[in-house]
């Protein structure tokens, strides 16, 4: 028996329909958390990194809804993002309490700029956590230009932690940057350093299956913990 299922969704953004897919645990009735992904600049949710994480994280008893936006205007994406979250919070199906956002480099951007918005707005309870798989800390080996990039995580509150998973050689997110911008960040911040791994998380040597195992136990381990951790607070 299969441990999930998979339901196409369409959520309104404006006056056009985003395509989704909601990946549920089979046993669903006692679902209390849930995480939305979204893809990089090019690509959509079909994203084969995605899926997978969505269908791990769904298998271990979380909902997870990924969506597909087009675009290269991160404030666009932003938008979209927020039409996602509030959707996610009108199904009266599931009991959520805990909602995570995140993405895969310009996903993993705007997931970053909406929980920093929702901080903000309403209480720091809004988001649960961001999930970051390469972020894209500056354009390509052009790291003078990381500060802008950065300002969403250094504005992130410090009850609300963080999870990034890089390349070690990404030559959009320079290792040495990112851990100074960790440095300056009030969240909690955990880091999965892929040694050899590029933008990509492709790694020499090594199958995209092996990755991708290594990457979804690190994202439902995260997860789950701060899952319970606020659980526990409640």
């Amino acid at each position: 028996m299969d441990k999930f299922c998979e339901e196409k969704v369409k959520v309104q953004f404006g006056v056009k329909l985003l395509d989704a897919v909601l990946c549920v645990p089979t046993q669903a009735g006692d679902v209390h958390t849930a995480v939305v992904l979204t893809h990089g600049a090019g690509g959509d949710m079909n994203f084969k990194h995605l899926v997978s994480v969505a269908q791990a994280l769904a298998s271990s008893g979380s909902l997870c809804l990924r969506f597909t936006c087009k675009g290269l205007n991160l404030p666009y994406r932003v938008r979209a993002y927020k039409a996602v979250w509030e959707y996610l919070n009108t199904l009266e199906k599931y009991s959520i309490r805990h909602i995570f956002l995140g993405g895969r480099s310009m996903g993993s951007r705007a997931a970053a700029a909406l929980a920093r918005q929702l901080s903000d707005a309403a209480s720091a309870e809004a988001v649960a956590g961001v999930i970051c798989l390469s972020f894209p800390l500056h354009p390509p080996r052009q790291t003078h230009a990381h500060r802008q990039r950065s300002e969403d995580l250094r504005g992130l509150p410090e009850e609300m932690p963080v999870l990034f998973v890089s390349g070690t050689v990404d030559e959009m997110c320079d290792r040495a940057l990112l851990e100074t911008v960790v440095k300056d960040m009030k969240a909690p911040v955990d880091v999965l350093w892929l040694e050899g791994g590029g933008h990509g998380l492709a790694v020499r040597g090594r199958s995209e299956d092996s990755v991708l195992d290594e990457v979804n136990l690190r994202v439902v381990t995260w997860t789950l913990k701060h899952a319970a951790h606020m659980k526990d607070q409640s």
